[in-house]
């Protein structure tokens, strides 16, 4: 027998390996808030169309994942040559779960708000937060790839992070896209349910990782 359990052992480390290597491949590091970058004054500015532009969102626990989108409030970017400026409002109002349906929807996403009484401080508590914010700090390539910096502030907590992204500009418009990328939401003081925080929690626990994608579209302001 174990002479049996060597290949499985083996065959469960090297797979183990392999996941953790898929979970952390895009993993942003935070570090500390840095100075926002600024523009030059050839630099297209261009204002980001909010309607237009969306952050999908992706959260785990043992039961399952539920997914979304929050939209954008308001934002502006400068484009000069491959530098990069600007920034943007993000809309906690309009956090918005894709997976459910009915009750189950409706309270998840009040829930996530801080909506509920009781409850508000749990996740993002958009009455006393109502905006989330991201100021550019630099453009850099790393392993051939654009990687966006730059401050994101959710509820009282300001982090640097970078992500891949890559955008084009046509014309009158700008699009920003980014890979799939994962923050720890703990860094930014949404602890609910995270086992990194808090003990006993056995099978109840919420992942600290979400996983977000940005979409933005822009027009060239004339």
């Amino acid at each position: 027998m174990k002479i049996k359990l060597i290949p499985v052992l083996s065959l469960a480390v090297v797979l183990m390996g392999m996941v953790s290597c898929k979970e952390s491949k895009n993993k942003t590091e935070t570090g500390e808030a840095e100075m926002a970058a600024e523009s030059s004054m050839q630099a297209t500015k261009y204002m980001v169309d909010a309607e237009a532009s969306v952050i999908n969102w992706e959260g785990n626990k043992p039961t399952g994942t539920h997914t979304g989108t929050v939209k954008l409030e308001s934002g502006v970017v400068k484009v000069d040559g491959d530098s990069l400026s600007g920034s943007f409002l993000i809309d906690m109002t309009t956090i918005t779960d894709t997976d459910l349906e009915g009750e189950q929807k409706t309270n998840l996403e009040q829930h996530l708000k801080g909506t509920v009484e009781g409850k508000e401080g749990d996740f993002f508590n958009v009455q006393k937060y109502p905006t989330a914010a991201f100021e550019i700090t630099d453009v850099m390539e790393e392993n051939g790839k654009k990687m966006l910096e730059g401050n994101l502030t959710i509820k009282d907590a300001k982090n640097n992070l970078s992500f891949p992204v890559t955008y084009t500009v046509e014309g009158d418009m700008m699009t920003l896209k980014s890979e799939s990328f994962t923050i720890d939401r703990t860094k930014w003081n949404v602890n609910y349910g995270s086992k990194s925080v808090f003990d006993n929690l056995g099978d109840k626990f919420i992942s600290d990782d979400i996983k977000l994608t940005i979409d933005i579209v822009a027009k060239r302001q004339m």
